[in-house]
């Protein structure tokens, strides 16, 4: 049988030799004494024999997979810790007994990530997860070693699954309990798997896609308390997937934790300005006239169309402006072209070492709409026109090739403001002026 299809019912079904583990010294006599009692019994009898003696399973059980290498006793031995902590996950509290301090039980299940078949990998994965999160509060530093291991492995699946439906799903579950930990959060976002993320975030049908998407998004918003991720959230299309999501979402919950997400995110940097301009005010509105039953959802939902109301009274036309040129979609709104918006926010262009400034060339370098060339070349001669240093500047920053670049564009518009973008560069704004008509 394919080992990536067996189940834990198949697996138990083995007879392991274990008189010749014994035989070999890989299983003590007492280890044997103990798999006796154990092993093929109901399970009132294992839980008698794991309330009574839960730590020396524990013991026998991990040093079998430290020990012993053959695959299909290394299965048995997994499933029968699982089939233990899945009945009750309390149970993982035995892998953090006093009497086991100087055994490593992370140590083969980390291992076996790596090594063994999907079966191993899955069952190694939900067990680690489990053991993880039943420790002592007040740990030791070795379990931030563990933890990283663990992320490594839930983005190697994220990037190419070793099973091919199984292992994203598994990871996203893993990781929306896991990123509650600050050294997972740390540890997630130095391995860049937050954008291995925005590709989940996509409106789902099957009961089994919804909660893959479920979980992405409480991924999400765990990391949303976490400020490396929040910076790496704000320049990819999380947002923008999130509103796509509530939009066409009916399940309560995936609303609810996509709406605190936002909550969250809102009075962070540009996130209140994208979430206007994706019309999300309108969207709550929409939502608070379904009838959910959940307390919390709905005065996150209040919550948040307050918070969004204020943002709008409180967003200046350069943070609109702003916002318009990161997100790299330009069009002729009216502030391009007002000279009260050039001469009041012109230099607010300075701001992180003429950040906006070098999107605008950004934009002349990768984008492929007509429209947005056109308005970047327009703003970047408005910004020689208004600024006392702007032709320097732009010089500096070497526009001048990117731009005669697109002096040739089939697009009419797009020739038209190159040229008055290079006229002003060369010419300063005082000679070039009479060309903006």
């Amino acid at each position: 049988m394919d080992q990536a299809e067996l189940s834990i019912e198949h697996v138990l079904k083995r007879d392991i030799p274990w008189e010749t583990y014994m035989n070999t010294k890989l299983v003590s006599a007492k280890g044997l004494q103990l798999l006796r009692r154990y092993d093929k019994k109901s399970e009132s009898e294992r839980a008698q024999l794991l309330d009574q003696d839960g730590p020396a399973y524990v013991q026998l059980f991990v040093s079998i997979l430290r020990d012993i290498f053959k695959e299909e006793t290394v299965e048995y031995v997994l499933a029968l810790i699982y089939e233990m902590l899945s009945a009750n996950p309390t149970r993982a509290r035995l892998f953090h007994d006093e009497s086991l301090a100087n055994e490593d039980t992370y140590e083969p299940f980390l291992r076996l990530l790596w090594k063994g078949n999907w079966f191993i990998q899955e069952k190694s994965c939900k067990i680690l997860a489990w053991i993880i999160s039943a420790r002592p509060k007040a740990g030791n530093g070795a379990i931030d070693d563990v933890l990283e291991g663990l992320v490594e492995w839930l983005c190697a699946q994220l990037k190419q699954p070793s099973h091919p439906t199984r292992g994203a799903p598994i990871a996203i579950s893993c990781l929306s309990s896991l990123l509650k930990e600050p050294v997972v959060r740390s540890s997630f976002v130095q391995t860049d798997g937050v954008k291995l993320l925005v590709p989940l975030i996509s409106p789902a049908s099957t009961q089994q896609s919804i909660q893959l998407l479920y979980e992405t998004c409480l991924c999400v918003w765990l990391l949303s308390y976490y400020e490396p991720a929040i910076e790496y959230l704000a320049t990819s299309r999380t947002v923008q997937r999130l509103t796509e999501v509530v939009k066409s979402s009916t399940k309560e919950k995936v609303v609810r934790v996509v709406i605190l997400t936002f909550r969250n995110l809102l009075p962070k940097g540009t996130f209140g300005a994208q979430m206007v301009d994706l019309g999300l005010p309108h969207i709550i509105h929409s939502l608070k006239t379904q009838a959910w039953s959940d307390e919390d959802l709905l005065d996150a939902l209040n919550q948040l169309e307050e918070g969004l109301k204020d943002k709008i009274k409180k967003l200046s036309s350069f943070d609109k402006y702003k916002q318009e040129v990161l997100l790299g979609h330009l069009d002729w709104n009216p502030m391009h072209k007002e000279a009260n918006f050039w001469r009041e926010n012109v230099t607010s262009f300075e701001e992180n070492d003429f950040q906006i400034l070098r999107v605008l060339l950004t934009i002349l370098d990768t984008s492929s709409d007509p429209r947005s060339l056109a308005v970047a070349c327009f703003d970047i001669s408005q910004f020689i026109q208004y600024h006392a240093a702007g032709r320097v500047i732009v010089a500096d920053l070497k526009a001048k090739e990117r731009v005669m670049k697109l002096m040739n564009h089939e697009n009419a518009e797009v020739t038209k403001n190159a040229l008055l973008c290079i006229q002003r560069l060369l010419l300063g704004a005082k000679y070039a002026s009479f060309l903006q008509a």
